[in-house]
């Protein structure tokens, strides 16, 4: 699925960059005080991440029902295995397509002409709620089990959990292959993670957002010919989002060692501990320094790394390094014993106080 997906995203993104060059469909806020660029990039690339992502996901949502299940048997055993459990799958999955399509043409209006934050968190609140409510991305189902006050509150948190997580990768997306960057990285842990759980959907899911990624991230890494805009950061989050609350973290019947422990269920505050570290460090400092948490400004954490002598480049690099370090342990976690997975959390608690430490001494400096 990776490889269809990089294989839609890769050329895509060359078209689309060749095509806005000579459209001057470039990136209308470049030379804004909170961009770390001054030149004309074109900011379409976030249509070569979506379409990578959605033609084959759309193409296997109707294959499951429009082929034959024969054909399957005979050319695919390996998928007529699972083709009743993808069939039940079929209508969350058309939701799922549905949510990140309306993310995705809002960011391509807000690309052209800036709609305003709260609209975009209002929309982003009316996609949350719809995931939750109609497509059953809900995480803590458990709590079902103690009446309607606990469906509440598994839907009130999932509805919290994914806006936060796309207003992450949103606000990530403030330099050169960043956005990008990260959520490849946190779409190959749930792969890995998913897979060993064989939990196929999502590592479908999770395989598809890689492999656009990648195609799009040729083009994108720094210094960048072509940027993804919020056309392109809203799905990332939005996929991301989906993918965290879908995988299932512990299941004691299941064979698959990962989702033996309950602690299991800490994997995405794992996983996700740098997009969500820099949403909630910029947005106070933003607070403290009495601006709305939704202006644009040079305070992310890849723009501190910056000011404190790394170039760019090396930047987003140590970002994507962070990343993968706080977020491998949360791969196998639900199956390491109760004292190894303390020390696996406390590695990736220690990476985040390192990072607070040395932004809170680059502040005082400055």
């Amino acid at each position: 699925m990776a490889c269809v997906a990089f294989v839609v995203s890769f050329p895509l993104a060359g078209l689309m960059l060749t095509a806005s060059r000579r459209l001057g469909l470039v990136d209308p806020s470049g030379f804004e005080s909170h961009k770390r660029h001054a030149r004309e990039v074109p900011n379409t690339g976030g249509v070569a991440i979506f379409a990578g992502l959605a033609i084959p996901m759309a193409a296997a949502l109707l294959g499951v029902w429009l082929v034959p299940e024969n054909w399957w048997a005979k050319n695919m055993p390996a998928v007529a295995e699972h083709l009743t459990g993808l069939r039940r799958t079929t209508s969350m999955g058309g939701g799922v397509l549905t949510a990140v399509c309306v993310l995705h043409v809002m960011g391509l209006i807000d690309d052209r002409r800036a709609l305003g934050p709260w609209i975009k968190l209002g929309v982003q609140l009316i996609v949350a709620v719809g995931l939750t409510t109609l497509c059953d991305v809900r995480a803590l189902q458990f709590l079902d089990n103690y009446g309607w006050w606990g469906l509440w509150a598994s839907s009130a948190v999932s509805v919290a959990w994914i806006t936060a997580i796309i207003n992450a990768m949103n606000f990530l997306d403030n330099m050169d292959g960043l956005s990008g960057g990260v959520g490849a990285v946190i779409a190959g842990l749930y792969l890995a993670a998913t897979l060993i759980g064989g939990q196929w959907f999502v590592a479908a899911l999770a395989a598809l957002l890689l492999g656009s990624l990648l195609g799009f991230l040729a083009f994108n890494f720094p210094p960048a010919r072509l940027f993804m805009g919020d056309a392109g950061s809203l799905v990332i989050g939005a996929v991301l989002a989906v993918i965290s609350v879908r995988t299932t973290y512990f299941d004691p019947t299941s064979p698959a060692p990962t989702l033996g422990h309950w602690y299991g269920v800490l994997m995405p505050l794992m996983v996700m501990a740098i997009p969500l570290y820099d949403l909630t460090s910029v947005t106070l400092i933003r607070i403290r320094q009495g601006l709305s948490p939704f202006k644009g400004d040079h305070n992310h954490f890849s723009h501190r790394l910056v000011r404190r002598g790394l170039s760019q480049r090396r930047a987003v690099l140590v970002v994507w390094a962070c990343t993968l370090a706080c977020g491998l342990g949360g791969v196998v976690l639900g199956s390491l014993e109760q004292w190894q997975a303390v020390l696996v959390a406390c590695q990736s608690v220690a990476i985040i106080i390192m990072l607070a430490a040395m932004d809170s001494r680059g502040r005082r400096r400055q």
